[in-house]
């Protein structure tokens, strides 16, 4: 391979989770936790993002991110990477058709935040992102009612598979996507900026 990627074999079930992670925080890992649970994973990959184009305030380098985020989080299934910057693509659903060539027996699903199905419309060629891979939402408390009134649920809501049966969207064929809800938890990247804990 010509990337410094991580390995994969055929049929594995890989979730990956994207984000600026400015910094790694106990909610990213919370997340990735529940994830390799209820969607029946077998490794999940955060993809360390060069920058975020909806936000006009760049994050710390991503030299720095990347280093906080492989001291802060270990477990044998949860890969931190900075697929984004390898493969020089600047939009999710470039990054997702990219990797989909080069793990072509991979079974890949996105995943995100209930938050960003919120607003998922607004990102570059959205529904190309539903129709690459599955995509797995994760709802903290409070967050479920507008994200599944939202203009990807109203889309897509012939491609959703139920709540009760999650394990399934692994293995299912795009478009395809599930909605979970999982604990609170206190933990942001902008609150803890916010306190001068970060930069």
């Amino acid at each position: 391979m010509r990337f410094d990627l991580p390995k994969s074999c055929s049929g594995l079930r890989v979730g990956l989770l994207g984000g600026s992670f400015d910094p790694a925080h106990e909610g990213h890992v919370q997340i990735s936790l529940h994830a390799l649970k209820r969607f029946g994973l077998d490794q999940l990959w955060w993809l360390v993002s060069p920058g975020n184009p909806l936000k006009q305030k760049g994050p710390a380098s991503l030299s720095r991110r990347l280093e906080y985020a492989k001291c802060f989080v270990d477990h044998p299934r949860i890969k931190v990477t900075d697929i984004e910057s390898q493969l020089q693509t600047r939009f999710t659903c470039d990054t997702l058709l990219e990797l989909k060539a080069l793990y072509p027996s991979t079974h890949f699903t996105w995943l995100m935040g209930a938050d960003n199905l919120a607003q998922i419309h607004h990102w570059q060629d959205w529904q190309s992102i539903f129709e690459i891979m599955p995509v797995g939402v994760l709802a903290r408390p409070g967050q479920g009612l507008a994200a599944q009134c939202a203009p990807a649920a109203r889309r897509f809501a012939g491609a959703r598979i139920p709540n009760h049966a999650p394990q399934i969207l692994s293995r299912a064929v795009a478009p395809a996507w599930c909605f979970v809800s999982m604990p609170l938890s206190q933990s942001s990247s902008s609150n803890i900026r916010k306190r001068g804990a970060w930069r």
